[in-house]
């Protein structure tokens, strides 16, 4: 394995708001044996009750040379081997490629190259400025990729057969990636875990984030102004942007409220891909790329449970999470109790909250991908349900990594406060799951059916693994969704 090997240069001063730049190199040998520094953040080791720890780890480790990647590679030679490259997540302001729960291993011991990216984050990484290119920390994860088809060959990786993956702010990341001309031939398949193809902000609601951050530090939000602030102050105002009203007369907040930040971009990622749907007739190089995509079961629960007792839950509580995200939330409300007689208030609410952010943008993307010429669309949605949090946290956001790279053992994950509680999950779980992620990204296949409009086949990942052909119908109607054999409700 080796650790903070750089993609680019230190993002430092000014140069936080630019475009990355080749890294300078450096004399001598470089110590690749222990993690690197971090993208400047807050700490979000707890969340109410529940520790995150495995995902953030110790959070902000300081130091300007960290647009870097972690490499874990086969320790035995061999045919070049696929690579698979992992965007974390962490509402675009936390995270990085150094949480235990993103230990490549397993990943090596199976025949895989496993490359984790570090990105700016944050102001520096996502504010919209007027000085300053856009979705800077998306130009890393680019820049990264270019330096991956350079140098995979090093570490026994094929850059020829290259998946890109990402987790929640790291798979909208991705989201933002696929079509992008610019990273055309860079990669072969994407992996989208619990992402979203419409979450992009509108650049009227990022204006809305740049004024704020400007009354919070005092300046003019421009790059020139803010270049000249610390990293620590630039840190400290992120707290003071929660609750931001991101609606606007022509959108709503894509995510509810729970971040500040996200790409900001004129089209939807899942506009953009329906577009390469159109051309792919007529334009023989249209991408023929192999995507994996699908969510959580109860994603929504990882926002309510660590912090309430979700059985207090009221009417009102539920309809207001529906109006976070629809127009016309009674209808919505209605359309979820139609279909779920027997769900509680509380379990609507995660229901609702769960798909507003992630569910519904998730099933767009796969349906715009599903058009796109030859190219290959997989589902999936994650079941299996954690008893942590008195039996509350379910199949919620998060819940699925730790079996994707096959790290269920982690002491961090086990206990009353924990991601996977204090009751151990199905042993082969982990095995399978990750086995699965594997075998997409060596084949572009993961052993079910391919998802189309005709017969939209789901995975469900759980205990027991179930193929389903158009689940949820009902709600995701109430979302405007039509590819799943009706018409939308207007």
């Amino acid at each position: 394995m080796f650790f903070g090997v750089p993609y680019a240069a230190p993002p430092a001063g000014e140069s936080r708001f630019a475009v990355p730049r080749p890294h300078p190199g450096w004399a001598g040998v470089r110590d690749a044996a222990r993690p690197g520094p971090t993208a400047p953040q807050p700490p979000r080791g707890r969340f109410g009750r529940l520790d995150l720890f495995p995902f953030f780890g110790g959070g902000w480790e300081r130091g300007d040379d960290y647009l870097t990647v972690n490499v874990w590679a086969p320790l035995q030679p061999g045919p070049p081997a696929p690579v698979l490259v992992f965007v974390h997540g962490g509402a675009f302001i936390a995270g990085s490629a150094r949480g235990p729960a993103y230990d490549g291993t397993a990943f090596a011991r199976d025949g895989v190259v496993l490359i984790t990216v570090n990105y700016r984050l944050g102001i520096p990484g996502f504010l919209w400025l007027p000085d300053a290119p856009d979705n800077r920390g998306r130009l890393d994860v680019i820049a990264a990729l270019r330096w991956i088809s350079e140098n995979a060959s090093r570490f026994g990786g094929d850059p020829g057969n290259v998946t890109l993956s990402g987790q929640s702010a790291g798979a909208i990341i991705v989201t933002g990636i696929v079509g992008a001309p610019e990273a055309r031939g860079l990669f072969r398949r994407v992996i989208i875990q619990s992402g979203s193809g419409t979450a992009a902000f509108t650049p009227e609601q990022a204006e809305i984030v740049t004024a704020a951050v400007g009354r919070g530090i005092g300046v003019a939000p421009t790059a020139a102004a803010l270049g000249q602030r610390s990293d620590e102050e630039l840190v400290d105002v992120l707290p003071r942007l929660s609750g931001l009203d991101l609606a606007t007369v022509d959108a709503h907040d894509p995510l509810g409220g729970i971040t500040p930040f996200s790409l900001v971009l004129d089209r939807q990622p899942a506009e953009t891909i329906a577009d390469l749907g159109s051309r792919a007739a007529a334009d023989s190089g249209a991408p023929a790329m192999e995507l994996l995509i699908g969510s959580n079961l109860d994603e929504g629960s990882l926002y309510l449970a660590p912090f309430q007792d979700l059985d207090d839950s009221t009417e009102t509580d539920l309809r207001s999470t529906a109006a976070r995200f629809h127009p016309a939330p009674d209808r919505l409300v209605d359309a979820y109790r139609s279909a779920r007689p027997s769900a509680t208030t509380a379990q609507l609410r995660v229901a609702l909250l769960g798909d507003g952010m992630f569910g519904a943008g998730t099933r767009r993307f796969a349906d715009a991908h599903a058009q796109v010429g030859a190219a290959r669309t997989f589902v999936y949605e994650f079941t299996w349900r954690s008893a942590a949090l008195d039996g509350k946290l379910g199949a919620c956001h998060l819940m699925e990594l730790p079996f994707v790279f096959d790290q269920i053992g982690l002491p961090a994950l086990h206990g009353p406060g924990a991601l996977l509680g204090t009751q151990p999950p199905p042993g082969d779980l982990a095995a399978r799951v990750h086995a699965t992620w594997v075998r997409f990204a060596t084949q572009g296949d993961p052993g079910w059916p391919a998802y189309s409009q005709a017969t939209p086949t789901v995975q469900q990942i759980g205990e027991t693994w179930t193929q389903a052909v158009g689940p949820h119908a009902e709600e995701f109607r109430a979302w405007g969704l039509s590819a799943l054999g009706a018409e939308p409700m207007t």
